[in-house]
C-alpha cells in the first residue's frame, strides 16, 4: 500500500460529511431554521478528524518530507495550494463556530452567514480532495523511493495510534440516520 492510499481512504469518510452538510443545507433553507447541534458537529468534524487528524498527516508527514525534496514547479506550486485550501478551511470553520456561539446566544441574524460558510465547505473540499487524489497524492510518490514510502505509511499508522477515527465514523453515521429521518439533534 502506498502511504497516500491511506489518506485517500480517508477522503471517503469526509466526503461522507460533506454530502450531510449539502442535506442540512437544503433543509435549512427550506426551513428557515439552522440546526446548531448539527453545526456543532459538523465544526468538530472538520476541526478534529479533517484538520488534526486528515491535514495533520498530509503536513505534519506527507508535505514535511516533500519540502525535503526537488520537486518541480508544478507539484510545489500545488502543495502550496493545498496547504493554503488547508488554512482557508480551517478559517471557515473556526468563522462557523463563532457564528453558531452568536446563534445560540440569540443573534438569529447569523445563520444567513452561518449558510454561507457552509456553502463555502460544500464547494471547497471536493474540489481540494479531487486534486489530490487525482493530481498530486500519486505523483507525489515519485520522490519517495520505496523504503522512505514504507516508513511514510509507519509513521501514518503509529500517528493513528494517537486518534480514534471510529468515533467520527459512528458521528457520520449518527448524522446521516438523523438527516435522514429529519429529527432534530440533542
Amino acid at each position: 500500500m502506498l502511504p497516500v492510499e491511506h489518506l485517500i481512504s480517508e477522503h471517503r469518510l469526509i466526503e461522507q460529511m460533506v454530502s450531510l452538510v449539502q442535506k442540512e443545507i437544503e433543509r435549512t433553507v427550506a426551513t428557515d431554521k439552522v440546526e446548531p447541534n448539527f453545526i456543532a458537529a459538523s465544526v468538530d468534524f472538520f476541526r478534529i478528524y479533517a484538520d488534526r487528524y486528515h491535514y495533520g498527516k498530509e503536513e505534519g508527514i506527507l508535505f514535511k518530507e516533500l519540502s525535503n525534496k526537488k520537486l518541480s514547479d508544478a507539484d510545489h506550486n500545488m502543495m502550496l495550494e493545498l496547504t493554503y485550501e488547508h488554512a482557508l478551511s480551517r478559517r471557515t470553520v473556526n468563522s462557523l463556530e463563532s457564528l453558531r456561539e452568536k446563534y445560540v446566544a440569540g443573534v438569529t441574524e447569523t445563520q444567513k452567514d452561518m449558510l454561507e460558510l457552509l456553502n463555502a465547505l460544500v464547494k471547497l473540499l471536493p474540489n481540494h480532495m479531487q486534486k489530490e487524489d487525482t493530481h498530486f497524492f500519486f505523483s507525489s510518490m515519485k520522490y519517495f523511493t520505496q523504503k522512505e514510502q514504507d516508513g511514510m505509511l509507519d509513521e501514518f499508522i503509529e500517528f493513528d495510534k494517537n486518534f480514534t477515527n471510529k468515533r467520527y465514523e459512528k458521528i457520520v453515521v449518527a448524522l446521516r440516520e438523523t438527516t435522514d429521518n429529519k429529527t432534530p439533534l440533542r
